[in-house]
């Protein structure tokens, strides 16, 4: 939990994005944050057509679960698998997923 340390008063002025990136830490919600966003983005990351189709996104254990209603579709984004978690990994500075799951 949150050491009283990590609330000392500095006579120094924080930006405020570094107050909330230590909070988040001292916290342990940052990574709960990444997944919030990964499942929010999926439009924007996959592309509308791949948005359509996906009828369940939710991430358990660092693996992003994407339940597809389209068995083509479906065989198509798992062959391209490993890029697709590189570019979700790319947008934070430690990586958020570990491993993809089509269903």
């Amino acid at each position: 939990m949150a050491n009283q340390d990590d609330f000392r008063r500095t006579s120094e002025n924080e930006p405020i994005g570094v107050v909330l990136d230590k909070l988040l830490k001292i916290y342990r919600i940052e990574g709960k944050l990444k997944e919030v966003d990964i499942v929010a983005s999926w439009k924007e990351l996959m592309g509308g057509a791949v948005a359509q189709r996906t009828t369940s996104i939710y991430i358990k254990n660092r693996v992003l679960f994407v339940h597809i209603d389209s068995s083509v579709m479906r065989e198509e984004l798992a062959h391209g698998k490993a890029l697709i978690i590189e570019r979700i990994n790319e947008r934070y500075e430690t990586p958020a997923i570990d491993d993809l799951w089509f269903k």
